[in-house]
């Protein structure tokens, strides 16, 4: 979250797909490494996926969900997964820079306006967070 020309904008990634037609933005996220904490997850997918150091200032919430693994090689089993979101800063780096190796992953990154982020964002998850991530800067500036 950065803000520019007096309003907020978020840091918003475009997954590299095999299916070339569905070209999304989601917010960076990932999985948790061995004896990581939340919070670090997310700065360190930050920086992979878009390239900026930043700086943890809020837990925004967690989603939860559950898909099952039914693509050829999946298990068939129901998974149940929390990813949680926090509001960071950018400290340092430029959007895109990203690490040798994550072009493999990441296709493009964006600025997004806060305030068009819920309507931009494929997920609902990730729609909701940035909705709550509006709220929770509105509420800092009254």
């Amino acid at each position: 979250m950065r803000r520019m020309q007096g309003r907020d904008w978020l840091a918003a990634v475009r997954p590299r797909r095999e299916d070339h037609q569905r070209r999304i933005w989601a917010l960076p996220k990932g999985v948790i490494d061995e004896g990581e904490r939340p919070a670090d997850t997310a700065v360190r997918e930050v920086f992979e996926e878009t390239g900026l150091v930043a700086r943890v200032e809020r837990k925004l919430g967690d989603v939860r969900y559950v898909y099952t693994e039914s693509w050829e090689g999946g298990s068939g089993d129901r998974v149940f997964k929390v990813v949680s979101f926090f509001l960071l800063r950018p400290v340092r780096g430029r959007l895109g820079d990203l690490p040798p190796g994550m072009e493999l992953e990441i296709e493009a990154t964006s600025w997004l306006p806060l305030e068009e982020a819920p309507g931009l964002l494929a997920y609902s998850g990730e729609r909701d967070m940035a909705q709550r991530a509006l709220e929770s800067l509105a509420g800092v500036r009254l």
